[in-house]
């Protein structure tokens, strides 16, 4: 019997996924997250989630869900539990080699599609953009995505193998690679192959941009994301510097540098851009009124 009944003659409780949702809603102390976590340990999404609410999980099942609970209740973050998230179309595998996909990093990979499309449709060519750092591949697969098929190559780089071997599983995933997605493995610029120098389109980043002695930082991000993807010096500056300092050699004339920045950081970053010779700089917040992301582009 269903929401927790009982077998005639047997008095033993049935477990349903009704229940077991009921129950786990109790313990996080939420009942989307409970949700998401049901979802996972059944394999049932979306409505066929409620096809199967008053079926009886497997022993299997309650094995998953029991063991993605110990590891929440110990405070991974609920995207790493998962295993995957989503991220604009996309359904991203994440672990702890790779930072967590966040909405404000959505809308940077919304302007860069936006503005890499205009390029695209308004010059009738091809475009080459690089996604410094790219961490799961959320921006440049995006780029991939969503960029008219067979119009854009896009390359993600990363210092980190693991961080790759993510972004690459991802793209296999998605089944666009080798459709115009590069990946390359190195900091920042050195990833690049020299053929590349003067001929980028887009760089987008999302880099490490907290100061090392943040107190602000949130324990769940400095317990279990990448330090690598999270710190960038005692100022929080140290990625900035350096791929703006790049982007004479490696942006076309009329190229675009589109960056996610920190709290606070919009007037320093600008600054950089300007004085790298970018024009056009641009600062734009976020869905909570936050500045959030810089632009600038090189001069025509």
């Amino acid at each position: 019997m269903a929401d927790g009944g009982t077998t005639p003659g047997t008095g033993d409780v049935v477990r349903t996924w009704r229940t077991e949702w009921d129950a786990t809603a109790a313990q996080v102390g939420d009942r989307v997250r409970a949700r998401w976590l049901c979802e996972e340990a059944s394999g049932a999404f979306g409505d066929e989630f409620r096809k199967v609410l008053d079926e009886e999980p497997t022993q299997r099942m309650m094995a998953h869900l029991d063991a993605m609970l110990q590891r929440y209740a110990a405070g991974e973050p609920l995207q790493y539990v998962l295993g995957h998230w989503s991220f604009r179309r996309l359904d991203l595998m994440v672990d702890r080699r790779v930072l967590i996909p966040r909405p404000e990093t959505e809308l940077l990979a919304g302007l860069a599609v936006d503005t890499m499309h205009s390029v695209v449709v308004a010059e009738s060519r091809s475009v080459t953009c690089a996604d410094l750092g790219t961490g799961s591949g959320a921006i440049g697969l995006s780029l991939a995505l969503e960029l008219p098929r067979g119009r854009a190559e896009v390359w993600l780089t990363d210092a980190s193998t693991d961080a790759l071997d993510v972004a690459r599983a991802n793209a296999a995933g998605l089944g666009v690679s080798g459709n115009g997605v590069r990946f390359a493995k190195g900091d920042w610029w050195g990833a690049l192959p020299a053929h590349l120098r003067g001929s980028l389109d887009l760089v987008v980043s999302n880099p490490p941009y907290v100061a090392l002695d943040d107190p602000d930082v949130e324990p769940s991000v400095r317990d279990w994301e990448p330090a690598a993807a999270v710190w960038s010096g005692p100022e929080g500056l140290e990625a900035y510097r350096e791929i703006v300092g790049g982007t004479g050699d490696w942006l076309r004339p009329g190229g675009w540098l589109m960056v996610e920045i920190g709290s606070g950081q919009a007037g320093t970053v600008s600054a950089l851009l300007r004085d790298s010779g970018l024009v056009d700089v641009e600062v734009a917040r976020d869905l909570v009124g936050r500045d959030r992301i810089v632009t600038g582009r090189r001069p025509s």
